[in-house]
């Protein structure tokens, strides 16, 4: 039997009916169209579906869409500021951070996550952070050189507003 759940996504709020058994990773891509976060191994051991709820990082694929129910979720959709990429996102791309794609969703996310809580991590707690997340192509220094930037970038945008 279907349950209502209310939940908001990328700062808008949606009323669902799902079956017991969906996953938020379900949800999202093929309920809500939200295709940026991968449906990878399905148990939680590569990260492509990461998310934040309630501002935490968490497997999408291991959370139940009814564990979702009154809560927020940040997706990488909802990251940017429409076109304008977040200096996270834009991190990423200039320091060549981006290989094949799949991975990028969740590890931009992680390090939202750590940024949004520490302005100014070691290399050690960006890798610490990052390693839910597997990826296959890029040997993981650009993603943390990338992550060093954005929060360098941010941190100085945070000083000046």
């Amino acid at each position: 039997m279907k349950k209502i759940i209310s939940l908001t996504v990328n700062g808008s709020p949606h009323e669902l009916a799902v079956a017991p058994n969906r996953t938020l990773v379900d949800i999202l891509r093929y309920d809500l169209g939200l295709t940026g976060s991968k449906k990878g191994c399905g148990i939680g051991d590569c990260g492509a579906c990461t998310v934040l709820l309630d501002g935490l990082p968490v497997f999408s694929c291991l959370v139940l869409a009814v564990e979702a129910d009154g809560h927020d979720v940040l997706t990488i959709e909802g990251v940017s500021d429409g076109p304008n990429l977040h200096p996270l996102q834009q991190a990423f791309v200039e320091q060549g951070a981006i290989q094949c794609g799949f991975c990028t969703p969740g590890m931009v996310l992680n390090a939202l996550a750590l940024l949004n809580g520490n302005s100014d991590p070691s290399e050690a707690e960006i890798r610490r952070a990052l390693s839910g997340n597997l990826c296959r192509c890029t040997g993981y220094q650009k993603i943390v050189e990338a992550v060093k930037v954005a929060a360098k970038t941010m941190s100085a945008s945070t000083v000046r507003e």
